[in-house]
């Protein structure tokens, strides 16, 4: 079978952008390659010309997301955002996009869906006489903060719905806008409803800015978590994803700079390439660290039994293999060495009252 050339975006109309391609859908039954004829856009406009964020509203029936996933300490979600414009190349959501007969590459990350009843479908499933009470994550899929929220707010909203309900919650953000919630989330922290994660991937700003380009800079996420710490909002921070030979070295000065910031707990995940993520982050790898593309690669599939990926339960947010092995060792004797503990997920239940009902009524059962 004969391989398909894939042909990167012009660099002045993905400048800002993460991904190099566009590659269409899975279910698309035809393919697509972009070529620049030059016949389009005249060399000043092609210099300024550069590829727009369009963002579409849905309006769902439902908004909280059930897993029965072994191997995460979660089971329910929200995700306000389809989409995400952080950009990260190795963001394992990217497939997603393809239920939307939209490209997992360029279109993931310009192309964006918002849900504005958010905080009302909550109210409502949250009411219901069969619900009952545990965390709700946020930010497992797109980030909750990516710059859309800035003017949607529909995370602040959602968040407002559980303050008001005393429902635990937590947050995985890589942005620093979390911070514009704090005066909402102090006030859960005193009760133990919630917990933030902050996402440091790397503290170099060059690396930092070619493999999440629209999310904050190390230093404002390192920031957000001493400012939400210094606000008594237990914070941790998510070293993630671990990238064999491109950050991994840097893993245990990530985790001490967030100790010394005031985070109280840590966790890793080894970098995860299902479907299509695998030819978005091995396009970027060429281009933009081409002395070191084929090693990384090496090393990735040397944590995934040969693999790219490796979905198994158990292992697929780990790894196998000797290296993998060595990154969780170390993973485990930094934070022993700097007193990491305790889980995000650990939040109260008991404190939890459904929307409209008098807090001052006694529960019959």
């Amino acid at each position: 079978m004969q391989e398909t050339e894939i042909i990167p975006f012009d660099k002045n109309k993905r400048r800002g952008r993460g991904a190099i391609v566009n590659p269409d859908s899975r279910f698309e039954s035809e393919e697509r390659d972009f070529i620049d004829d030059g016949w389009n856009f005249s060399d000043a406009e092609n210099k300024t010309s550069r590829l727009k964020t369009s963002v579409t509203l849905e309006h769902p029936k439902s908004v909280i997301s059930k897993n029965f996933s072994p191997d995460l300490p979660f089971d329910r979600s929200i995700n306000a955002y389809r989409g995400c414009e952080h950009g990260c190349i190795y963001c394992y959501a990217r497939p997603s996009h393809a239920y939307m007969n939209l490209s997992p590459g360029l279109d993931f990350e310009s192309k964006l869906f918002a849900k504005p009843n958010a905080a009302e479908l909550l109210a409502r499933e949250i009411s219901r006489p069969a619900y009952r009470c545990r965390p709700i994550a946020l930010g497992t899929n797109t980030d909750p903060y990516q710059p859309i929220e800035r003017d949607l707010r529909i995370t602040r909203e959602i968040i407002e719905v559980l303050a008001e309900a005393r429902h635990p919650l937590t947050i995985t953000t890589k942005s620093d806008l979390v911070l514009r919630d704090i005066d909402i989330l102090a006030p859960m922290a005193k009760d133990n409803l919630v917990a933030v994660g902050i996402s440091v991937t790397t503290l170099d700003n060059r690396l930092s800015r070619v493999m999440e380009p629209r999310a904050s800079a190390p230093h404002k996420r390192l920031k957000a978590i001493e400012t939400l710490s210094n606000a008594g909002i237990r914070t941790l921070v998510q070293s993630s994803p671990v990238i064999p030979g491109l950050n991994d070295q840097e893993l245990e000065q990530i985790l001490t700079a967030a100790r010394d910031k005031g985070a109280d707990s840590a966790l890793y995940l080894l970098l995860r390439l299902p479907r299509e993520v695998a030819s978005l982050f091995e396009n970027w790898l060429i281009e933009h660290f081409p002395d070191r593309a084929s090693k990384v690669m090496k090393l990735v599939r040397s944590t995934r039994a040969g693999k790219d990926y490796d979905p198994e339960f158990g292992t697929r947010m780990v790894g196998t293999g000797p290296y993998a092995a060595l990154i969780n060792k170390r993973f485990q004797l930094a934070c022993r060495q700097l007193g990491f503990s305790g889980s995000k997920y650990d939040l109260a239940t008991d404190l939890f009252v459904k929307p409209g009902q008098d807090r001052r009524q006694m529960d019959l059962f």
